[in-house]
């Protein structure tokens, strides 16, 4: 008889366990790990020949329409496919702010969203015209890459207090997550100063950031005072996108790549890469940057040390 070991492949199986994770009752819309059509049990073998069983996200199809237009086939865990489809047709400037939406229809064995107007647009010469992006899985932007960027003004009197984003590492780390349960996931989280609001999961960054655009749409939240977060890397298809949102200020854990930082500082963005506990890089607007906060009090998992250890921040 085989004895089958559980494992978590996730980031939790190298937490502390002295770490309780809890979710933040400020969230609207938090992950839900415990969902089983988002994640499947799968064994193998770990390095020291044991038979192993882990939990791996599990990725689907989704076809968008926009009325009777075929869009994109996405890969998605699929578990907010209207704010999905909603805020890639924004992204990608197939929606306008002022669109009204008459209906969205998903279905879930066809693997279909259709997202349905008031308005009729002829999208012919935005498909044709494609950018394969950096996105994970290979993600698409249609038309110009840049359409509306160059136009839009980020709010210049917005702020980031340092001691804001110590607390919301913290609380976004210590949140019961898909990411933390079975790994090969991104996560954006929309917060205002430090407060997390809306914290999306996807195996793709553009994904996720996409379901927060739609739920702001949808339920019409402003951009104004807010910052998002994310796990993913600071590419031009993330800056591109987070402008588009007309948010100010864009954080990661990740890094940077030279076009994501060359159309943050042209956008005037706050652009916060590598932001692990105590520590982060900042490569445009760091003018609105407060340094509030002594970092030395903070350790590598955005936690005051425990009592007797020495923090070398």
């Amino acid at each position: 008889m085989i004895t089958v070991r559980a494992h978590r492949s996730g980031a939790l199986a190298h937490r502390s366990t002295s770490a309780r994770l809890v979710a933040p009752a400020s969230l609207l819309v938090r992950p839900n790990p415990t969902n089983p059509k988002l994640t499947r049990a799968v064994d193998g073998m770990d390095q020291g020949g044991a038979v192993v069983r882990i939990s791996v996200p599990v990725e689907r199809p989704l076809t968008l329409f926009l009325n009777k237009r075929e869009i994109v086939t996405m890969m998605t865990i699929s578990d907010y496919p209207d704010c999905l489809a909603v805020g890639y047709l924004l992204n990608q400037n197939m929606l306008r702010a002022d669109d009204e939406i008459t209906g969205i229809e998903y279905d879930d064995e066809l693997e279909v969203v259709v997202v349905r107007t008031a308005r009729e647009t002829n999208f012919e010469d935005k498909l044709r015209k494609k950018t394969l992006t950096s996105g994970c899985a290979q993600g698409t932007a249609f038309g110009d890459l840049l359409e509306r960027f160059e136009r839009i003004t980020l709010d210049p009197k917005a702020i980031l207090r340092t001691s804001w984003l110590f607390s919301l590492s913290r609380a976004i780390n210590l949140t019961p997550s898909l990411y933390l349960e079975a790994g090969a996931i991104h996560g954006c989280v929309l917060c205002e100063r430090d407060v997390p609001l809306i914290y999306m999961e996807d195996v793709g960054r553009h994904n996720a950031v996409d379901k927060i655009a739609g739920y702001m749409f949808l339920n019409g939240i402003r951009s104004e005072g807010k910052l998002l977060y994310t796990t993913g890397r600071l590419t031009s298809e993330m800056v591109i996108k987070i402008v588009r949102m007309e948010i100010p200020i864009l954080i990661s854990r990740n890094g940077f790549t030279a076009w994501g930082v060359d159309l943050a500082r042209q956008a005037n963005l706050t652009l916060i890469g590598r932001a692990k506990g105590s520590r982060f890089t900042a490569l445009s607007g760091v003018e609105r940057i407060i340094y509030d906060s002594n970092p030395v009090a903070i350790d590598d998992a955005g936690q005051a040390p425990e009592a007797g250890v020495t923090s070398n921040a």
